[in-house]
């Protein structure tokens, strides 16, 4: 009896580097091949705190999942943030504006509290890392923030964002990361998840989504041509600018010819060499 032996990995694509390739092939680069460091944002670094207090509000048990709990992981987490990264000590201008900052962290986390009981659920998994290769030999990658398992065996997907829920006509991008995440379970477990859900902590909405094979076979195909673009890139080494109103919020305007910028050479390295299992970083977190 032959083994069919798993196709070799030709790189490695995470649902936030294919949304930035979509966003802005130059901006892929910049982050995946030339790893240029970019400056931690006040609101990528609150998304990173808050997940933090969610991720260990059910280490509780279950009575003792209450808004006055969650409220009292909160500078906790934020000394631990710290000590890991001190540079985001630097975020603000004086311990006012930092405050204010803390407080509106502090309201997020209510917000949850008013979108669903953490008392009555128990995640099988949070801050879940996944990764499937597709038969092309693509791998997808990335973090879950929590996955429910109902006593059926049904999925749910859960994603917390501490941004404010998108217009119709912006939440197709919305559902794209968590459609790709959908994917890589259902290639691991053979199960497509019954429910997708995005909680928006900075409005208080929630966007649910329910998918089927169809929906997923047209996110592999959206990926691997997402894919093949990169691979075009890499080889012609054009990384075109594509100009937005994200622009606004985009550290490498200095290098991008959008803005009067040139940018520099491009290296020799290919993004599946270095993203694999890297560590979940706070401009993912919104």
């Amino acid at each position: 009896m032959s083994i069919t032996e798993p196709p070799a990995v030709i790189g490695s694509l995470s649902p936030s580097r294919a949304g930035d390739f979509m966003t802005c092939p130059l901006l892929y680069r910049f982050r995946v091949i030339d790893q240029l460091p970019e400056r931690p944002s006040p609101a990528a670094v609150r998304g990173t705190l808050v997940h933090a207090v969610l991720e260990r509000l059910y280490d509780l048990p279950a009575a003792e999942r209450t808004v006055a709990a969650a409220q009292a992981l909160l500078d906790p987490q934020w000394a631990r943030l710290l000590g890991r990264t001190p540079e985001y000590s630097a975020l603000f201008g004086d311990e006012a504006e930092r405050d204010r900052w803390l407080a509106q962290a502090r309201q997020m986390l209510e917000r949850y509290f008013a979108l669903e009981d953490p008392r009555l659920l128990e995640p099988a998994q949070r801050e879940l890392y996944v990764e499937a290769v597709l038969d092309s030999g693509l791998m997808l990658r990335g973090y879950i923030d929590r996955l429910d398992v109902a006593p059926t065996g049904d999925l749910r997907v859960v994603d917390y964002k501490t941004g404010s829920a998108p217009g119709p006509d912006f939440e197709a991008k919305a559902l794209f990361q968590m459609k790709f995440y959908a994917l890589v379970l259902w290639r691991l477990r053979g199960t497509v998840p019954r429910v997708l859900q995005l909680m928006y902590l900075g409005n208080g909405e929630v966007l649910r989504y329910a998918p089927d094979e169809a929906d997923l076979l047209a996110t592999e195909r959206k990926v691997q041509a997402l894919w093949e673009a990169i691979e075009r890139a890499l080889t012609t080494r054009e990384w075109r600018a594509r100009r937005s109103r994200l622009c606004d919020w985009c550290d490498y305007q200095a290098l991008c010819p959008e803005w009067g910028g040139t940018p520099p050479p491009v290296p020799d390295r290919r993004p599946g060499d270095t993203i694999r299992g890297s560590r979940r970083s706070a401009t993912d977190e919104l």
